[in-house]
């Protein structure tokens, strides 16, 4: 456990000695910053039973920046090894397999809910400038940080494997965006062929990202999108794991 931790400390703070990840955070805090400016200004004046939680995170417009964010914290985790050769060192250590790739999965997830906490701000100053509140209940601000928690597991277990499979940072990006994008893009299906058959529609539902967020950001609790994103997310690092071994032993 200590060597894990070891590991997972390492990995956190290779994130911060670099400055892609300040300014992956500036630029993602100024574009959903705008965007919650966007929905305050949709909802300013207008009739609608919509809370500012919702607007915020129904926005097609958050979803964007969400995909991006993905490729960019895991394409060096396995890559950059690969290729500057520091894979060697680590493989001889005195620490498993399984914890090497927990810790840069674990790392990775940590930066992302650091990427994600100064969004909470905008709701409290919401609250001190218009001295309403941004939701009808505290479900509404648990259910959306819950599946935003959820969706990033999964999608960075999928950055993970990516980052696993080459060691260019570059190829690893391409493949991670590409297999997020097929993911999520699937919850626009039934938008684009409206005229699939139910079966369709269920199975896109039960896949469908921004259906879950819909529900959840309206303090609607479903298990079945908490079951589906653990459960992709162990067998993506599950997969993960048996690649980083295959690549261990055949160097």
């Amino acid at each position: 456990m200590r060597r894990f931790v070891t590991l997972l400390k390492r990995e956190i703070q290779h994130y911060f000695h670099q400055p892609l990840a300040y300014i992956v955070l500036f630029c993602f805090l100024c574009i959903t910053g705008f965007i919650f400016q966007l929905g305050v200004g949709a909802l300013n004046g207008a009739t609608s039973q919509t809370t500012v939680i919702e607007a915020f995170f129904d926005s097609i417009l958050l979803w964007f920046p969400f995909i991006v964010t993905f490729p960019l914290l895991t394409m060096r985790l396995f890559s950059e090894e690969y290729k500057l050769g520091t894979i060697e060192p680590l493989m001889t250590a005195p620490v498993g397999d399984l914890a090497v790739v927990l810790s840069k999965y674990f790392g990775a997830l940590a930066f992302y809910l650091i990427l994600w906490a100064p969004t909470l701000l905008y709701f409290v100053i919401f609250h001190v400038v218009t001295g309403q509140s941004s939701a009808q209940s505290f479900s509404q601000y648990f259910g959306s940080y819950l599946l935003l928690f959820l969706v990033g597991t999964f999608y960075l277990s999928i950055g993970c494997l990516a980052s696993s499979l080459t060691s260019n940072q570059i190829v690893a990006a391409i493949v991670s965006f590409a297999l997020i994008c097929l993911m999520f893009f699937l919850s626009v299906v039934t938008f684009v062929f409206p005229s699939a058959d139910r079966f369709l529609g269920d199975v896109v539902y039960y896949f469908s990202t921004i259906e879950h967020m819909a529900d959840f950001s309206q303090g609607v609790f479903d298990t079945r999108p908490i079951v589906l994103y653990l459960s992709l997310t162990l067998f993506t690092l599950f997969l993960t794991f048996h690649i980083f071994q295959h690549r261990r032993w055949r160097s």
